[in-house]
């Protein structure tokens, strides 16, 4: 499709959002962007836009602007069955997502990574391995970086490497990658996919249109994502932490090996990889997997596994105050991946939690305190559910606050030397903050204001 001319109407301007808008008229494009927020409520971006030429409409969903152009991009923040989109697919109007559209203009082939938990880990992990072998690799995605933003600087000869959610799946139409993957599946963002099924589906349209040249890894340990094998026309390969595999990642004698069809590799000892928790030694297995049929050597990928020290907001370290160590895990959006952060911890933990409610249970999540979490703070939409189901479990070391500075304050003056103090929220940022990043901003800030106040 040619831009050069057309009217598309951008929907949604977030990060991804403004992104696709200067991608459109750097193509020749005429662009209406549309937010639900008013020009108060959105930030310096809109005046940016307004240079560009871009008309503005502001403050009210798009219905009146459908039947009026040729295209619409929406964010992944507009569900897929918004009364405007459906208007518009009754009128003909085709409707994508960002990452529809970054695929169309991308000539790279894609490494696509998708999951509830570990995305970001291990598309970072991968694209490291990747650059360690020489490839031009580019990472993308949900991650942070629109791969709208990149798409057109890439060439047949680099690698895009995209982190992918369940909420741009909705409205892919053509998207291909060379690599597909699903790390592993668990209840999250039911309030927008109502249930399981329609969750797991929105999952597996990442390899939808993969090709029996193409490449589909599993987590055979996850059995939503492992019951998606069937599924796939491509070429499927599967990774393990717990049992020896015929094909593709696991763990034998305490030695990461592949094989993805030349014979059995040995990698590097489980105890060489740099990231701890078995969360990382599962996202490990699958970028070493998928890093091996992208062409990187198994020396590259063990380099890579021994040094790379991790993303900011998973399980991140940032400081210790008299004898109490604090992690950021704002990028803890959901009760698994919570649970994955506390079974990291060594030592007591105090742990603060809360935030927007997706519609999950936290049943499974206070279980997972065990001997490890000794006290929880809550704050934001979800504190009184927290509150509830600790005291329904038997828990009744919850303490609220109404804010992360006062959350890291209270959980430090419960805390004792050789304790840690963890940030894993189990929900999403979105009732308090922009962001899962700017939740974590603001806690190593407070943290490093604690210490300004103690030390």
């Amino acid at each position: 499709m040619t831009y050069q001319g057309k009217t598309v109407l951008v929907v949604g301007l977030a990060r991804s959002g403004i992104a696709v808008v200067k991608a459109l008229k750097g193509l020749g494009a005429k662009v209406i962007a549309n937010d639900i927020k008013t020009r108060q409520q959105l930030d310096s971006s809109i005046s940016e836009l307004e240079q560009l030429g871009v008309e503005l409409y502001l403050g009210d969903t798009p219905d009146a602007l459908v039947d009026k152009v040729d295209l619409m991009v929406i964010s992944p923040s507009v569900p897929i069955d918004s009364p405007f989109v459906q208007k518009a697919q009754r009128l003909g109007c085709e409707v994508i997502s960002e990452l529809e559209l970054a695929y169309r203009l991308c000539s790279a082939p894609i490494v696509a990574i998708t999951g509830t938990n570990g995305k970001t880990t291990t598309v970072t992990l991968t694209g490291e391995i990747l650059k360690k072998a020489g490839f031009n690799a580019y990472v993308v995605g949900n991650i942070g970086v629109p791969f709208v933003s990149k798409a057109l600087e890439m060439d047949d000869g680099d690698i895009a490497v995209v982190e992918v959610s369940s909420f741009q799946l909705e409205a892919i139409r053509d998207f291909h990658p060379r690599v597909a993957a699903i790390l592993n599946i668990t209840p999250d963002h039911l309030n927008r996919h109502k249930t399981m099924e329609n969750y797991i589906a929105a999952k597996a349209r990442i390899f939808e249109n993969c090709t029996p040249g193409d490449w589909v890894v599993l987590n055979a340990d996850n059995e939503a994502a492992a019951g998606l094998a069937g599924k796939a026309r491509a070429q499927v390969l599967f990774f393990s932490r717990l049992k020896p595999l015929s094909k593709g990642a696991w763990v034998e004698d305490g030695t990461v090996v592949l094989d993805i069809g030349h014979g059995k590799e040995a990698i590097c000892g489980v105890d060489d990889i740099f990231i701890p928790g078995e969360h990382n030694l599962e996202n490990a297995l699958a970028a070493s997997l998928m890093a091996r049929i992208m062409g990187a050597t198994p020396e590259d990928i063990a380099i890579t596994l021994k040094t790379f020290k991790g993303v900011e907001h998973r399980i991140e370290y940032v400081d210790t105050i008299g004898g109490v160590k604090f992690y950021n895990d704002s990028k803890g959006t959901n009760p698994d991946a919570s649970i994955k952060a506390i079974r990291a911890m060594k030592g007591p933990t105090v742990l603060i939690a809360g935030g927007m409610d997706k519609g999950s249970s936290f049943d499974e999540f206070i279980d997972a305190f065990g001997n490890t979490v000794t006290h929880m703070v809550v704050l934001g939409e979800t504190a009184d559910k927290l509150i509830k189901t600790a005291k329904e479990k038997g828990f009744d070391r919850v303490y609220r606050v109404s804010s992360i500075e006062e959350g890291v304050r209270k959980a430090f003056s419960l805390a004792s030397p050789g304790y840690n103090v963890l940030l894993s929220p189990a929900c999403a940022s979105w009732d308090m903050f922009k962001d899962y990043e700017e939740r974590g901003r603001v806690f190593k800030s407070a943290v490093k204001a604690l210490k300004g106040e103690v030390e």
